[in-house]
């Protein structure tokens, strides 16, 4: 079983993959909830780690009173870290949850979503789940909320394939970055488009209708 707690080590060293990827996603992630419409912003970050993207992005943000955010995270030990961090930052308008981020129930209080991170998930379960999880990704926004995640493109890329679902649910792509690590990284942004039609018309992913987990980790930790 992966330590997930000693995975996060990397990002003490600037150079490494996920820290080059990290940089990327808060870019994205600050440049999204600057352009959501005036007024509370919604961030839903699932398998949100020790938090370094919203945690590390949003005290310098000049919309950081706007931003209310829910950090879903099952390690104990992990949500136990991001939790420190967001005090220690002043962020009291994080909440982070230690429950399972595969299950919409963990987190159906804070939908729909403005901003949706799905980052270090597609990597890590089947392409069914990947495919399940893009297709509830226009239940859990709001008209107009970004989707921020990330996938490797090591053989058999996937990317284009991801992309393409996006793009079948309402999606249109805002940036697809291709990083030159080591782990051949790539971060997509995708906004859901005001003419995917109203929320009711969209499938039912909640738990009492019968829905299951989003996805299954390949290794049980998330």
């Amino acid at each position: 079983m992966r330590d997930w707690v000693e995975w996060h080590a990397d990002y003490a060293d600037p150079a490494s993959s996920i820290s080059i990827r990290l940089a990327c996603v808060r870019r994205h992630l600050a440049a999204a909830i600057e352009r959501t419409r005036p007024g509370r912003v919604q961030v839903v970050s699932l398998c949100a780690g020790q938090g370094h993207d919203v945690i590390g992005m949003l005290p310098d943000h000049p919309r950081r009173e706007d931003v209310r955010a829910v950090l879903v995270e099952r390690d104990p030990q992990n949500a136990a870290l991001a939790k420190s961090r967001a005090v220690a930052a002043g962020l009291w308008q994080v909440e982070v949850r230690t429950a399972d981020a595969s299950r919409i129930a963990s987190f159906a209080d804070a939908l729909p979503a403005d901003v949706l991170l799905l980052c270090g998930i597609f990597g890590n379960v089947s392409d069914s789940d990947i495919r399940r999880t893009v297709d509830a990704a226009r239940s859990l926004c709001s008209d107009g909320a970004t989707v921020i995640w990330t996938r490797h493109r090591r053989p058999p890329d996937l990317t284009t394939q991801i992309r393409a679902w996006f793009a079948g649910n309402g999606f249109d792509e805002v940036a697809f970055d291709e990083l030159g690590t080591a782990r051949l990284t790539a971060v997509g942004v995708h906004r859901l488009a005001s003419s995917a039609g109203p929320a009711g018309a969209r499938p039912d992913w909640r738990e009492d209708a019968g829905a299951g987990p989003l996805f299954t980790f390949r290794d049980p930790s998330c």
